[in-house]
């Protein structure tokens, strides 16, 4: 399969930033590293593999952006205030020079958010705090409360940024019209230790009226090797033809 790495430097972070692309042309999805993961975690795991026909047939290009977790999230040297605005400016990263870039790419409107664990949270995040950039959403194993990380601290960044706070307050109809557009999966296991974050996020989501699969696996852990069956099965659920999921 074709690879790419980019690297340039982002007036978000002020510093350098890298990523991987696969593929020649497709769908664009965007694919989180896990917490602390680097832009070549997913390959190095296999999950770029597990899709390798996807990629080759053109039906899919994936981007991998670098994940900068260490210097937010779990940067616990710094204020928890600090930890969130320097994900927000991550954020910004994503959305302006990822995405963008990776529409331009592949002549797509919108594109798919995707990652395994915290990948899935930053997946999540993403889609419902901009749900007009999301087409798709594909969690596997997701964690998706980030209190853990501010220890006891809570602002508005705070609030918004964690889905299961805001998204049962969410009333405004712009947002929740997008999302309800949106194809939803959340992928679990009956021996994953988010189990309960993947459950409690599919009552929320239903009892907003927003569509979704959550995907419960028996004998099913918090692991690559389960998290690559459900990306190729998600992935190809979705499957009508090249350039469109």
């Amino acid at each position: 399969m074709q690879e790419q790495y980019h690297k340039w430097y982002t007036q978000y972070l002020s510093r350098d930033f890298e990523m991987l692309v696969f593929g020649h042309a497709g769908f664009p999805v965007i694919l989180f590293p896990t917490s602390k993961g680097k832009y070549f975690e997913n390959k190095d795991h296999g999950l770029i593999e597990s899709v390798s026909h996807l990629l080759d047939d053109g039906k899919i290009k994936i981007y991998c952006p670098d994940g900068i977790d260490a210097m937010s999230w779990y940067n616990y040297i710094i204020h928890p205030a600090d930890r969130v605005k320097t994900h927000l400016a991550y954020e910004r990263v994503i959305l302006y020079d990822v995405i963008e870039f990776a529409k331009f790419e592949t002549n797509a409107d919108k594109v798919c958010a995707a990652g395994c664990s915290f990948g899935a949270y930053h997946a999540a995040n993403l889609a419902f705090r901009h749900p007009d950039k999301i087409k798709y959403l594909f969690s596997m194993g997701g964690a998706f409360d980030i209190k853990d990380f501010i220890y006891g601290y809570y602002d508005d960044d705070c609030y918004f940024n964690n889905p299961p706070d805001y998204l049962p307050n969410l009333n405004d109809e712009w947002y929740l019209n997008h999302i309800k557009q949106m194809k939803i999966i959340l992928g679990t296991g009956e021996l994953d230790i988010c189990l309960d974050e993947n459950r409690r996020l599919s009552a929320i989501l239903s009892s907003k009226g927003i569509d979704h699969l959550l995907d419960i696996r028996p004998e099913t852990g918090h692991d690559w090797n389960w998290w690559k069956e459900m990306f190729l099965e998600y992935l190809s659920k979705f499957m009508r033809k090249p350039n469109e999921l």
